[in-house]
């Protein structure tokens, strides 16, 4: 797909409407206490955090210059006292009763606000990796694990840092801007318009930053997943890239990947250097003229047009009140860079949210509990699908149909990219048929349980993978209730337990990450093993000994004959030598099936199976002309695929 279409990723990102609303719409349900309990605390800690330069102020006309009475905006006179000396112990005791408030309300806001920022993430977290479960491989094909990652750890930690930090840091903002501009105006009305007169120009140069710099978030949080995927793919293909030499190959492109993350970061920054000084600057601003035209109005009496006068103890309150509102208007930037981070992260983590799955069950699926093994295709057609449309790019399997016996062992065979491998997947439900319908024992698969489907059917790969974990907890994966001794016995049937006893912590061993500390033929067992356990009635083997040598071929293919005695199975093989005793060998060519019958029968046509067969026998040369002329053509349309997905790149 081409870069001006987009992934699938990009286009349901894309049509995610307010993803913050929708964040705390779907995520407040059950955590709603903590968020309203962490807002009042900070509603009454930055509210008592104002107390201080009002009682200053009171202090210095009353108590020290004898400039007037004492009073303290909306606070009732009464409780006043009215002497000097109660009214200075009374200051004091308000002053720290107002610092005790401001530390306990502050404390009991960063313990609900944390509360509230991290369930909230947890559930995110949890629900993207339960939806990036339910997602068709249609999706896995397009998508790479290191956006993926990006998506599940570091939008997620944005999300989090917004909803721990913004948040509150916005609520604290408004409190003290509202509390200031309420006391100002109440002390001095015409000075607390020169105050607050910066506050038009802050809002306009905010929302033009606001407006520039969205776009330029969004391009980073690609960039970062772009960074990722390269990453895991070096890391994870190290051992290719050391033996092929390709270390400043990897490197090159890990530089690009890095260098427009960089290019990406100060798009951002730029931005950045004009808002944030600007915001400095005007709050500098506000400052400095308050004190000018204060200070002139203390000691000259009132200036210019502004009438009635102005105490040194207002002063001193409206000075610090100024100073006060200058470091949350300084950090409006980086209110501002959280909440676009926030946002951007929010759309990717909601447009994987929103991706559709198209292996769904239906609303009363069916649970098999015996199967026979009697497998049908009928007239079936597949075609990956497009990202926006219903219909597929292309179709790879056309009017395909067969059946299989109850036991039977049937062989597809055919040429690289005959669609051997995606006929198969289709018994897995991984995708399902554009066209025509696969069944179990008479049951269109899309009527079946996805577990009841997946648990009678046992796939072996060519691509064996294992987790880092121990021989045994590998072995048990998918059945975890089975015991030590059903495990050994799995082992000892697939040819692995002889092995496995030679670890150094025999079953208890841990074998490392994908299991690099095995070699392929002893990975391959284990995953033999694995199946074996499940013990399934259909059985898939796809190329399963297709990268071992002939020794470990051997060990292999034994147990792959213990494994399918008792069960329907489908073999793919490129080696024909492996399949010539199938009960049916199904030929496939273009998505088609050319030639069907056993080993016999299809040397005894001399079509494409007896060509293939000379060729690995030796008998043949090489391939007919019109043969070869096929596979380049095919050869040649992967090539132009992945020139034009590394064009995307």
């Amino acid at each position: 797909m081409s870069a001006e279409e987009g992934s699938v990723f990009d286009v349901y990102r894309e049509r995610v409407e307010r993803p913050l609303y929708r964040l705390f719409t779907e995520y407040s349900a059950g955590r709603i206490r903590w968020l309203i309990l962490g807002m009042l605390g900070n509603i009454l800690a930055r509210s008592a955090s104002l107390l201080p330069p009002v009682i200053l102020g009171a202090a210095l006309d009353s108590v020290f210059q004898d400039a007037g009475a004492y009073t303290i905006p909306f606070f009732p006179a009464a409780w006043i006292p009215e002497t000097d000396t109660a009214q200075f112990w009374f200051s004091a005791e308000l002053m720290v009763g107002s610092f005790v408030v401001t530390a306990v309300f502050t404390t009991l806001y960063g313990i609900a606000a944390n509360n509230y920022a991290h369930r909230v993430m947890h559930a995110v977290r949890t629900d993207s990796f339960e939806t990036m479960q339910r997602l068709d491989m249609t999706f896995f094909d397009d998508k790479q694990t290191g956006e993926v990652m990006s998506v599940l750890n570091n939008d997620a930690n944005n999300l989090e840092n917004f909803l721990d930090n913004g948040l509150q840091n916005s609520v604290r903002l408004t409190v003290m801007i509202v509390g200031i501009a309420m006391i100002l105006f109440s002390l001095n009305w015409q000075l607390a318009l020169v105050t607050l007169v910066v506050v038009p120009a802050i809002v306009g140069l905010t929302m033009w930053f606001m407006r520039a710099v969205e776009p330029r978030y969004v391009d980073r949080r690609a960039s970062v997943g772009n960074l990722n995927t390269r990453l895991e793919n070096a890391l994870a293909g190290v051992e290719l890239v050391k033996t092929s030499g390709t270390e400043s190959y990897e490197s090159d492109r890990v530089e690009n990947a890095s260098w427009r993350y960089f290019r990406d970061t100060m798009a951002v920054l730029r931005l950045s250097y004009i808002y944030r000084p600007g915001m400095e600057l005007l709050a500098g601003l506000s400052f400095a003229v308050t004190f000018i035209v204060g200070g002139l109005w203390v000691f000259q009496g009132a200036p210019w047009f502004f009438t009635g006068d102005l105490t040194g103890g207002e002063l001193v309150t409206f000075v610090l009140m100024t100073q006060r509102i200058v470091t949350p208007l300084a950090q409006v930037s980086n209110i501002i860079d959280q909440y676009e981070n926030a946002k951007a992260s929010s759309e990717r983590i909601f447009g994987l949210m929103d991706i559709p799955s198209q292996i769904t069950e239906s609303d009363d699926p069916i649970e098999l509990d015996e199967v026979e093994g009697r497998v049908e295709y009928d007239d079936v057609s597949f075609g990956y699908a497009d990202v926006e449309q219903d219909a597929p790019e292309e179709m790879v399997l056309e009017n395909v149909d067969f059946e299989a016996e109850p036991g039977e062992d049937v062989a597809l065979v055919g040429p690289t990219g005959a669609g051997k491998s995606t006929l198969l997947k289709l018994l897995l439900r991984l995708y399902d048929p554009v066209e025509g319908e696969v069944r179990i024992d008479g049951h269109d698969l899309r009527e079946l349980s996805l577990e009841t489907l997946r648990g009678h059917v046992g796939y072996v790969s060519q691509s064996t993978f294992l987790f880092d974990g121990t021989v045994a907890e590998n072995i048990r994966y998918g059945r975890f209730d089975a015991d030590r001794e059903e495990i050994v016995e799995a082992a000892k049937a697939a040819e692995a337990h002889a092995f496995i006893e030679s670890l150094p912590k025999g079953y208890d061993t841990r074998i490392g990450e994908r299991g690099v500390k095995l070699s392929g033929g002893q990975q391959q067992r284990l995953s033999i093993a694995r199946t074996m356990l499940q013990d399934p009635d259909v059985l898939v083997l796809d190329e399963a000994t297709s990268a071992v040598d002939t020794e470990t071929e051997m060990l292999i293919q034994r147990s792959l004959d213990r494994l399918s005695e008792d069960c329907t199975t489908f073999e793919i093989a490129h080696r024909l030598s492996t399949v010539r005793d199938a009960d049916t060998i199904l030929v496939l060519e273009d998505g088609e099936i050319v030639e069907r019958g056993d080993h016999e029968e299809l040397l005894e046509a001399d079509g494409l199976y007896a060509k293939l067969w000379g060729v690995q026998a030796g008998e043949i040369d090489d391939l007919p002309e019109e043969f070869v002329e096929r596979a380049r053509q095919r050869a040649a349309q992967r090539t132009d695929m992945l020139e034009e997905e590394i064009d995307d790149d």
